[in-house]
């Protein structure tokens, strides 16, 4: 039984580039006119020059002289056919030089929030995955007598008393980070992976916000207490009151590659 082998050789592919075509870069009134028709009132610049896109096909490039399109430039494109010797007109559309006049990048709603956007009254949308959020588990083994031993005050002089802690549990209660009757409790800080409970007695009662987003960052709050940054709360997808109708030529479409820097004049 012989053997055979087979011998793997790869080939580099050149890319070929188009020849200029004399009948097309000569066809610069052409252009111009078509996209003085196009711009009108708006004049048209210089000719800033004329590159092949493909056999027989290439695009001649105005500067654009209007002041809201400042580094934009017309391209018209034209093409012949074989053995003839007219160039006709393909398309007029406007592309971006460097340093043009760009509208900025679109940013959803929910990227652009930055902590203090929100209200109590906002509500954010569902994350499942949030990195400052991790599963929880019940605390075992915790030595129930050591919240105790430090609230008696090993290692301070003094400790609040009843009274004190009694007026602080009413004033915080009471404050803004309480309960709210406006809103139901039906996400409330005891169930929002955000809340840091205190130690002692006051952690049946209040916890701290370490929610950026919530209005209350960094406060007191009541167990009871409701926001809208809940860690599990959602808010429905509302559609917009202005629905897009797809049209059959999207005209309004702007293609923004940028203008070819071996552009000849």
């Amino acid at each position: 039984m012989r053997a055979s082998s087979r011998s793997r050789s790869t080939h580099k592919v050149a890319v070929r580039t188009p020849k200029k075509d004399a009948i097309l870069a000569q066809a610069v009134e052409v252009a111009l006119e078509s996209a003085k028709a196009v711009a009108h009132p708006r004049p048209i610049g210089e000719h800033l020059g004329f590159v092949m896109d493909s056999e027989r096909i290439g695009t001649h490039y105005f500067a654009s002289t209007d002041n809201g399109y400042v580094g934009w430039a017309w391209a018209v494109t034209v093409a012949r056919v074989p053995r003839s010797r007219h160039a006709t007109v393909c398309e007029v559309d406007m592309v971006p030089r460097d340093g043009a006049l760009l509208a900025p990048q679109w940013i959803p709603w929910e990227d652009r929030l930055r902590p203090g956007d929100l209200s109590r009254d906002d509500t954010l949308p569902y994350q499942a995955e949030d990195a400052r959020l991790e599963q929880s588990f019940h605390d075992v083994g915790e030595d129930i007598d050591y919240p105790e031993l430090k609230e008696i005050g090993l290692g301070r002089k003094r400790v609040l008393s009843e009274e004190g802690r009694s007026a602080a549990v009413d004033r915080w209660y009471k404050s803004e980070q309480g309960p709210k009757s406006s809103r139901p409790p039906r996400n409330s800080c005891s169930t929002c992976g955000f809340l840091v409970k205190l130690s002692g007695s006051m952690r049946t009662v209040f916890g701290v916000c370490a929610n950026e987003w919530a209005p209350d960052d960094g406060r007191v709050v009541s167990l009871d207490h409701t926001c809208g940054a809940h860690s599990e709360t959602d808010v429905a997808k509302q559609g917009t009151q202005w629905p897009v109708r797809p049209s059959r030529i999207d005209d309004g479409a702007l293609d923004t590659e940028k203008m070819p820097v071996n552009v000849t004049s």
